[in-house]
């Protein structure tokens, strides 16, 4: 089999629907805007009934993502957010429409559903913005900390930081020797020996965990050492996550965060606006509205022009709304899977018969 790109797609005719999408579509975009491409295509026969069944295809950079006919109706059952909004897209960003796309309805998937899709997503968006606070406030060094900045002693009178204690000991913490003690969780009698005997804390120095060390019978522990281990989980995790998102994150828009100063991914909380009152637009227009009347306003959320507290209250309140609006709602609790498939059908058959 051929492997099936963007370029395969394109070049065999397979498409019947392309438009730019996200920022261009909804005309919130700025200079430094990216151009989304996505479209919908439909296999040949012996590629749809094989194995060989590719659901989507996207390029490296996820700018542009076809979806194969079957994959895109069944987004549209789910009232997927990006992909209700495609049938929707304003004329001047369509760049191929084939007479089929005709048959698709946006009344035939339009539902209750929207509620959550629509206004889960754009909370899972201010999850997202907070996340990006947290990680501008509290940065991480690049080294990363050692088990034993998690180990600490006591010694009868006090508890220090085990590297404290070395330090005040003039002891190293190769010198040392650790044995568990039974019924007590990550706690160790903690040992010296100025012959170097014991293994020590750590058996190497970018070991992951601490060591235990064969003790002499009548040897005398100098202290109990507690290691928080979980702790220390915790943070090689977040320590992780957080250099993973600096060399994956989008520079310019970190650039813009950092230049208004509100610590929060501004671009995602306009999204969530924009989601929550196309949520609004579905439940009492019964229509998807891609290009944004509110633009004066969402653009100056994306400036950081709003303090994220506000913005969070804000959602809140709609959100309530919301749900007062689709309970009141005369959609249908789920676009009906007859209509669905009935159309899915329809589709297909008119395509394989030209």
């Amino acid at each position: 089999m051929t492997q099936l790109t963007i370029d395969t797609i394109k070049s065999s005719g397979w498409l019947i629907f392309e438009c730019i999408s996200g920022s261009k579509a909804y005309g919130l975009d700025t200079p430094a805007s990216d151009t989304d491409i996505k479209g919908v295509f439909v296999l040949p026969r012996d590629w749809y009934y094989s194995m060989d069944y590719v659901p989507q295809v996207s390029n490296e950079t996820n700018d542009i993502v076809y979806y194969e006919l079957k994959r895109f109706i069944e987004l549209l059952s789910r009232n997927n957010p990006n992909i209700l909004e495609l049938l929707a897209t304003p004329g001047d960003c369509i760049l191929l429409r084939d007479s089929l796309m005709d048959l698709i309805k946006p009344s035939d998937f339009l539902s209750r559903l929207c509620e959550q899709t629509f206004a889960n997503y754009a909370w899972s968006q201010i999850k997202k913005a907070c996340g990006l606070e947290k990680k501008i406030v509290s940065p991480m060094s690049k080294d990363r900390k050692s088990p034993m900045d998690f180990c600490y002693v006591y010694d009868g009178n006090s508890s220090l930081p085990l590297n404290g204690f070395l330090q005040q000991r003039s002891l190293l913490q190769e010198s040392m020797g650790l044995a568990a003690l039974p019924h007590f969780r990550d706690c160790y009698q903690l040992y010296h020996s100025p012959q170097h005997e014991y293994a020590g804390v750590l058996r190497k120095e970018d070991s992951n965990d601490i060591c235990t060390s064969h003790i002499r019978k009548d040897a005398v522990p100098i202290g109990v050492l507690y290691f928080n281990k979980d702790g220390y989980t915790v943070y090689c995790k977040k320590h992780r996550e957080y250099w993973d998102w600096v060399a994956q994150r989008n520079e310019t828009r970190f650039e813009g965060t950092m230049r208004h100063g509100k610590n929060y991914d501004s671009k995602n909380m306009m999204h969530v606006f924009r989601l929550l009152k196309m949520a609004e637009e579905i439940v009492t227009d019964n229509r998807v509205n891609v290009r944004r009347t509110d633009r004066s306003l969402l653009l100056q959320i994306k400036e950081g022009i709003y303090a994220y507290d506000e913005l969070v209250a804000k959602a809140g309140t709609i959100i309530q709304r919301l749900k007062l609006l689709y309970q009141e709602s005369h959609l249908p609790d789920a676009p009906d899977p007859h209509v669905v498939n009935k159309l899915l059908v329809r589709l297909r058959s008119a395509y394989y018969s030209r």
